[in-house]
């Protein structure tokens, strides 16, 4: 959650320091070369230095530096493409390798939670997929942004960030990627929690707890 609440990292040509590090000036520099930004780095200390490695020298030209916002531009936009393209083939390449374990059950933990369902990551494979609210045990869920969970109105169950479960995998579709589970086990309950569902009060539970349908079927939950 703190990864996901920065900014994500852009390249710039004005040097505007590290808040993480506490440092007034800061680059980002790896050796060996990983990026397009390395190079122009490393070509900088050449000029800086005043280094002839070439037979025109390996430098920063007057045109290079010139075309510094440009260029910081373009490669910041092309390292987000190439993480898209990467994230895409390994979200293909394990759906391929689940395909025929459709059935299965898995340990995972929830790693995402959203009114329309909980994202899982598996600890066997790191696959993530998706369980829909539709398919959790019959209630009303609320999503509770501050808590990071799903909570049932009336049941009081609760599916929130970082919770151990077991899910059995229904869907693995290896055209687009995506990965549907259905709960077998799992979740909490808002009294252990002290978290307060909207459906009923602090004391007593509800007389609907514990319909639960075989993880989702014969029953859709009703959205909020």
């Amino acid at each position: 959650m703190i990864l996901r609440s920065q900014a994500q990292a852009v390249y710039a040509s004005e040097n505007q320091g590290h808040f993480g590090l506490a440092l007034v000036r800061y680059c980002h520099f790896t050796s060996p070369i990983r990026r397009y930004s390395d190079v122009l780095v490393h070509r900088a200390l050449i000029s800086a230095a005043g280094l002839k490695t070439g037979r025109k020298g390996d430098g920063l030209s007057e045109e290079d530096m010139t075309r510094f916002d440009e260029t910081a531009e373009h490669i910041s936009r092309t390292e987000r493409r190439a993480s898209a393209a990467e994230r895409d083939a390994l979200d293909r390449y394990t759906t391929s390798f689940l395909a025929d374990r459709v059935g299965a059950v898995f340990s995972g933990r929830i790693n995402g939670v959203t009114r329309f369902g909980l994202f899982v990551t598996l600890d066997e494979t790191g696959a993530d997929g998706l369980i829909t609210v539709s398919t959790l045990p019959w209630d009303r869920y609320d999503h509770d942004e501050v808590h990071h969970a799903l909570v049932g109105q009336e049941t009081g169950l609760v599916y929130r960030l970082g919770e151990r479960v077991k899910v059995e995998l229904a869907e693995a579709d290896t055209i687009t990627g995506g990965i549907v589970f259905h709960l077998v086990s799992g979740g909490t309950t808002a009294d252990e929690l002290d978290i307060r569902p909207r459906g009923r009060g602090r004391t007593g539970r509800s007389k609907a707890a514990g319909r639960r349908g075989p993880r989702g079927k014969g029953r859709t939950a009703r959205r909020r």
